[in-house]
């Protein structure tokens, strides 16, 4: 018996009280059932007669006693009782529990999904580095969370769109293209420049292609070099984060919003909110009135606009699009911009705490740390994947909550132990699906499942975690949480590798295969298949061999 299919029968339940009592029980909008912190109280258990018998004029104790001898003679329920002052703590039989292995088998990739965020349409923007270098360090984590994030968003039925916001308006563009023409004349990059060794590669390739630079002036060439340089290094970024396994919907212009004519549109557009203002000759937006420490120019007296302004018209271009909600996941440097973006949401005539959401990504270390060979002086993300592997690099940042600084242990990483958490996990898929193969080879199959032979305590608490997979799931998404979906899977690893020790899938010797073979094997293939599942929010591969 799924949670689900649990939700139903309180709710036929409360229907058949009402109508014995001649009560007016309401169900609650939301029905809650959860596992119980001790397991001897049951497998699931549920408050809903405390949240609904004061509104019916009953005592919780009293609704809770009737709702339990009703669901008591529920087919899957071996009893349900009543605990405190109201709580209905429920026993499945042995069968109901053990169904569901088969329904994890038959949903496959589905299981775990949902739809309780079905109706949010959110666009989550992360990394967004300026395409003046390569992504190092610190964008790594931006991105294994940023996709994790969006993953479990996509699970739970949010309508979701990745973008990578593109930087490539203002100065820093011009500092780059000089820093690629001085390397094409065989020069030091200027003060204040780009020095590594990408610079010299940008330069080289642009060369290949325009030998007629060699004799071209700088001044001549300027504007594109500038474009040319800003496109290779952007399918550097692009390219790299591919090999990560990271692939973002949009990839969105700032330079774009300059000339369209879009920052002067915004700022007209939050004119008529009433929230602009002029002072000393320069245009302010008053974000003081929605908790901002500080008014914002937007544009400065000499008539250009900042850095703000651009940001106020990338905002209203996502609304323009039809983003009820957006995501803005920012580096341990930028505490300051969750105020005045939050404001800026506000002055834009949006609710601040439902449209917009900044969560902000703490620091990251690596123990012996490898600098990089293009760069110089940072660790890049492709030279961190090609030491330690992308699937310990994304998981070992996607387990750790994103206000948490980290600290990545090399020799932890590369180790094949149960030490290194990513290798425990796909461990035990890849030990599941050992099974299959051995079980199959003997004659095994799940033709004779019979969910009531499941009875080995081992093979309760494998069903138990199986069944609150989806919860966890749901959980990730509400709160943008990916490490709970990892943390869940360590969980169910340590509870699948006790059962692999306790119960024979395959028979012993020259025994024969009977029913409790083939139900113990449709058990070892949902367990691998929520593996998978769980693995692959995590943008992690489940391998079948290891």
């Amino acid at each position: 018996m799924t949670p689900e299919e649990l939700k139903l029968a309180i709710e036929q339940a409360i229907s058949a009280y009402n109508e014995t009592h001649g009560t007016n029980v309401e169900v609650p909008a939301k029905l809650v059932v959860e596992r119980p912190k001790n397991r001897d109280h049951g497998d699931w258990a549920t408050n809903v007669a405390l949240q609904t018998a004061k509104k019916a004029g009953l005592q919780p104790r009293e609704l809770a006693t009737g709702l339990a001898q009703i669901l008591s003679g529920v087919e899957g329920i071996e009893k349900a009782e009543v605990a405190g002052p109201g709580f209905l703590n429920i026993t499945l039989a042995a069968g109901a529990a053990g169904k569901l292995a088969a329904d994890i088998v038959s949903a496959g990739r589905e299981y775990g999904r949902g739809e309780l965020l079905k109706d949010s349409t959110i666009n989550l923007e992360f990394v967004s580095a300026n395409p003046t270098g390569p992504l190092h360090i610190g964008h790594t984590r931006w991105a294994a969370l940023g996709d994790a994030i969006g993953r479990v968003l996509k699970a739970a039925g949010a309508t979701v769109t990745t973008e990578y916001y593109i930087n490539d308006a203002g100065s820093q563009m011009d500092t780059f293209a000089n820093s690629v023409l001085a390397r094409m004349r065989g020069k030091d990059v200027p003060e204040g420049g780009y020095p590594g060794q990408y610079i010299a590669d940008i330069a080289r390739e642009l060369l290949s292609r325009h030998p007629e630079w060699n004799d071209a002036k700088d001044e001549d060439i300027f504007e594109q070099v500038k474009d040319e340089a800003y496109k290779a290094q952007l399918k550097d970024i692009s390219d790299t984060l591919e090999s990560f396994g990271v692939h973002f919907d949009t990839w969105f212009s700032e330079r774009t919003l300059h000339d369209s004519g879009a920052i002067s549109e915004a700022v007209e557009r939050l004119r008529e909110q009433g929230h602009v203002f002029e002072n000393e000759g320069a245009v302010w937006l008053r974000t003081t009135d929605f908790g901002d420490d500080k008014d914002r120019v937007l544009v400065r007296s000499d008539g250009v606009p900042t850095y703000f302004a651009a940001d106020a018209a990338y905002y209203l271009n996502k609304r323009d699009r039809g983003f009820d909600e957006k995501i803005y996941l920012l580096g341990a440097d930028h505490h300051g911009y969750v105020g005045r973006l939050k404001a800026l949401a506000a002055t834009a005539g949006d609710d601040p705490n439902r449209n917009i959401e900044i969560l902000i990504g703490q620091l990251i270390s690596v123990n012996g740390a490898r600098l990089s060979k293009r760069a110089g002086n940072i660790i890049e993300l492709r030279d961190l994947v090609e030491w330690l592997g992308s699937d310990a690099v994304r998981y070992s940042l996607a387990r750790t909550p994103a206000d948490s600084p980290l600290a990545l242990d090399p020799e932890v990483l590369k180790s094949a132990s149960n030490d290194n958490p990513v290798y425990y996990v796909q461990y035990a898929h890849a030990r599941a699906k050992s099974v299959e193969r051995k079980a199959t080879s003997a004659g095994v199959s799940t033709d004779s499942f019979d969910p009531a032979t499941l009875q080995d305590p081992t093979e309760a608490a494998l069903l138990s975690a199986l069944a609150d997979y989806p919860r966890v799931v749901a959980q990730s998404a509400q709160l943008r949480e990916p490490h709970r979906v990892a943390r869940y899977l360590e969980s169910l690893a340590g509870l699948f590798h006790k059962w692999y020790d306790a119960c024979r899938v395959t028979p012993l010797g020259d025994d024969p295969v009977e029913p409790v073979h083939s139900s113990r094997l449709m058990l070892d293939m949902a367990t691998a298949t929520v593996l998978s599942n769980g693995l692959d929010l995590m943008g992690v591969s489940a391998p079948e061999r290891m």
